[in-house]
Parts: structure tokens; sequence; C-alpha cells
């Protein structure tokens, strides 16, 4: 089957929402071995031999639980190998491909695996010692699992899904490696180990001078070793030449480890070398031989179908023009089908939007008269009960008239009684006041005859004198 890149809404919004969710601990020098990942090699050992400076030791969790181990090559941009166990088979596949950013940023704060896209700038030197999805774009190359994804589940298929675990591939042999290791491990190596959670796995790649983007090293081979840490031990390798997919040779752990780096120890012990039932290797060793059987079989079947396409294809250049031909009448009379629908759904639209308008006006209008006889039939008692107040209310002012009336008319004889009766008391009481008035007024006229006297006296006083001063001389005066 294909991989082609698909993405989970789901996971990407776990991602969001819990950032935590996802781990991949690059591990420290003063660790050892791969620390918690440590889990994935017998005896907790993991192998020996790979001692450059660029290789770096990758813990992959997820879920804050370590799910596998990856030797990664920050020189080559692929992991080295991957180590893991088998869980179950795949019941479905999202990719979502997850970064390390600790490998190209060691003081970085994210000490987990996070999507490319989520980064944003907060990583320095992006891409500098790992591979990123934008160097297989447009190569031709897919990204190849060395742990397969197909044989985890759950948690674990979903942490496979990192460019620190993915190598160049042609499709063809992407597909070819996933199948093959997927038959291998179901079909040939859990069934003769004992126990499931003692088959240890080692899945790898050995680099080549080839690079994608003069960046990503293309492997020249990719390389599978099996370790079955029981009472009835053994051990297996695979390999599987990049230049042919069809490729799966067996042989031994020792002779696999001869074909990488010089002083590599896969297993510790190798996986119990001395004390291996080699009747358990043979049963391995003979269903890996069914499954290549099986495999060239279909190989040679796929072979005659490509040469009996020939002449399908000889066929169909012949009979192309008659079929294209006939793909025009046939798409002309669907075309004329498509607007005699089209024009009688456009007639049947505007009846019935006619009619529509019809019923809407008519329900319009019963609505109206059914509201206006609704309302007048509502008022009626309001109108009444309106007349009947306003008669009560009018012969309420009619006996306050009548009663106002009365009052003023029985007021009059009652006041001229009164008035009459304290006439003789006014009189009599008013005797002395007008007494006193004239005895005022007469006083006060003598007073006024007397202060008239003297004021004429005065006045002549005045002149007198001063017509002496005016005509007698002052010297007669001095004599």
């Amino acid at each position: 089957r294909e991989w082609t890149m698909k993405t989970s809404i789901v996971f990407l919004l776990c991602i969001s929402v819990f950032p935590g969710f996802s781990q991949g601990r690059v591990v420290r020098e003063d660790e050892t071995g791969f620390a918690e990942c440590n889990v994935f090699f017998p005896g907790q050992v993991p192998p020996e031999g790979f001692t450059e400076p660029f290789h770096v030791k990758i813990c992959q969790q997820y879920n804050k639980e370590p799910r596998f181990a990856t030797l990664y090559s920050t020189k080559d941009k692929i992991p080295l190998y991957s180590a893991f166990k088998f869980t179950k088979p795949a019941q479905s596949e999202e990719e979502n491909w997850l970064v390390e950013p600790q490998i190209d940023d060691p003081e970085n704060d994210l000490h987990e695996m996070v999507h490319e896209a989520d980064i944003g700038g907060t990583v320095a030197n992006l891409g500098a010692n790992q591979a990123l999805t934008s160097d297989y774009v447009g190569s031709g190359y897919e990204r190849g699992l060395l742990n397969p994804s197909l044989l985890n589940e759950d948690d674990f298929q979903v942490a496979t899904y990192t460019l620190t675990n993915a190598v160049p591939l042609s499709p063809a042999l992407s597909k070819s490696w996933h199948r093959d290791i997927g038959k291998v491990v179901e079909q040939a190596l859990i069934p003769y180990c004992s126990k499931m959670d003692h088959l240890y796995l080692l899945a790898g790649a050995i680099p080549s001078s080839v690079r994608v983007k003069s960046k990503v090293s293309v492997p020249e081979s990719l390389w599978l070793a099996a370790c079955c840490d029981a009472p009835e031990a053994w051990s297996l390798g695979l390999v599987k030449k990049i230049n042919d997919e069809n490729s799966l040779a067996d042989l031994t752990v020792r002779e696999l480890e001869k074909q990488l780096l010089p002083g590599v120890h896969l297993f510790k012990g190798n996986c119990g070398e001395d004390k291996q039932s080699q009747e358990k290797r043979e049963a391995v060793l003979q269903a890996v031989s069914q499954i290549r059987s099986g495999e060239q079989a279909e190989t040679s079947d796929n072979q005659e179908t490509k040469d009996s396409g020939w002449v399908r294809r000889v066929a169909s250049i012949i009979a192309t023009p008659f079929i294209k031909l006939l793909e025009l009448l046939i798409y002309i009379f669907v075309e004329l089908v498509k607007f005699v629908f089209y024009f009688l759904w456009l007639v049947v639209k505007r009846v019935v939007g006619t009619v529509l308008d019809g019923v809407y006006s008519l329900w319009n209008g019963m609505v109206s008269y059914l509201k206006a006889v609704s309302m007048v039939l509502i008022s009626i008692p309001y109108d009444v009960g309106r007349v009947i107040i306003n008669i009560f209310l009018g012969f309420l002012q009619i006996v306050q008239d009548v009663v106002s009336l009365t009052y003023r008319i029985l007021s009059i004889p009652v006041g001229f009684v009164l008035h009459l009766a304290s006439f003789p008391y006014h009189s009599i009481c008013a005797i002395p006041s007008v007494l006193k008035d004239m005895a005022t007024g007469i006083g006060g006229t003598f007073s006024l005859v007397i202060d008239a006297t003297a004021a004429v006296l005065h006045g002549f006083y005045y002149l007198a004198g001063h017509i002496v001063k005016r005509f007698v001389p002052k010297g007669s005066s001095d004599d």
C-alpha cells in the first residue's frame, strides 16, 4: 500500500490543547544508554559501536510513556536504527509528522516532539541537523518508517510518525519494505517466540552518499535484526537492498553486524548465541522463506500482468478514437438531457412560485381580515363598559349640581337674616368710634388753624425785617 500524507485534525487539536501530550526526548550524555527507553533492548543494553559525535540518542515518547528508541545521525539526517517491540497490528493509520527541536537547538525549552508547522520560529537553526517535511516535497521520495506504524497500535502507532524515524524511500520500496517487515514479524517471528514481549526488534538503515536536495542521505540498504530473549532464544537478520525492492536476504546477526560500522554489536551477548535454539531458528528461516516465495510468485504474476498489458495497450490505442467519439456523443446527450431538465425545472419553479405567491397573498388577506374582526369583537365590551361609566359619571354630576343649587338658594335668606340681626349690634358698637373720630377731627382742625396763624405772623415778621435792612442806612444804625 502506498503511503500518502494525511492530516489528522483530532490529533492536531490534541497537540495544540495539550502540548505535553507528545514527547521525543533527546537523551543527555550523562544518562545511561537510552534512559527510560532501555526497555526496548535485551537486558536493557543498547547496541554498541555507534560512537560518532553526530549520533544522537532519542527516547521516543507519547502520552508520557516510552514507545521506542532511535539512534539518529545529524550528519546524514536519517535514523541509523529504531528499537521497538511488537504490540498489535494497526487497525487504522493517521499520519501527523513531528520533528525534534532539541536536535537543532539543544538550548531550546521545547523538550518534546512538535508539529513542524507549530514551531513558528521558536527553534534556532531548524533543519540544520535533521530532515524536515520540505526536504521530501517534490523529491520523488517518501518518508519511510524504520519502525513501521502497521506493527503498532494506538499510542505506539502515533509515536512512529516522527521525521527522526523516517528515511527517504521510493514509493515502491517504501511499500515493499513495510509489507515485508509486517509479514515477517507477524507470520515468522511472533509465532516462534514463546513470549511476545521478549521479542526485541531493531530496524535500521545504512546511509549512502546519495542525498535528497543535497541534505538527507538515501540509504543503500535497510535491515532488520530480531532477538527472542526467551528460554529457547534465537536471533535473525534480514537485509533489503535499495536497488531491488523484491530482495529480502536472511543472515545471522553476526553477518549483519559486519555490514554495519566496525565494532558494532547489536544485542547483548549476541542474544544468547551460545544457547540459541537451532530448531526454532530453522523454523523461523523456513517461515521467512515461504513469505519470500510468496512474494516472488506475486512478482511473477505481476510480470505476466505487465506482458498482457501490452496487448491491451495496443488494443486501447486502436479503440481510443471510437471511444472518444462515443464519449462525445454521450456527453452531448447528457448535456441535452441536463438542458431539458433545467428548462423544465425553471418552468416548474416559475409556476410553483406564482402559486405560492398567490397562496401567500390570500393567507395574508385572511389573516388581516380575521385580525380586524377580532379587534372589533374585542372592542365591543370595552365600548359598552365605557358608555356605562360615562352615564354613571353624568348622573353623579347632575346630583352634584342639584345639591350645589339648593345650597345657594338656601344660603340667601340665612345671610340676610344674619346681617339684619347683627345691624343694631354693629351700629351701637360704632358710636364710640365715631365720637372719637369726630373729636380727633375737631382737635386737628384747631391745631391746623393755630399752626397756620403762627406761620403767617412769622412770615410778616421776616418780611418787615428784610425791608428795614434794605432801606435803612448802616450809618444811622451806628449812631
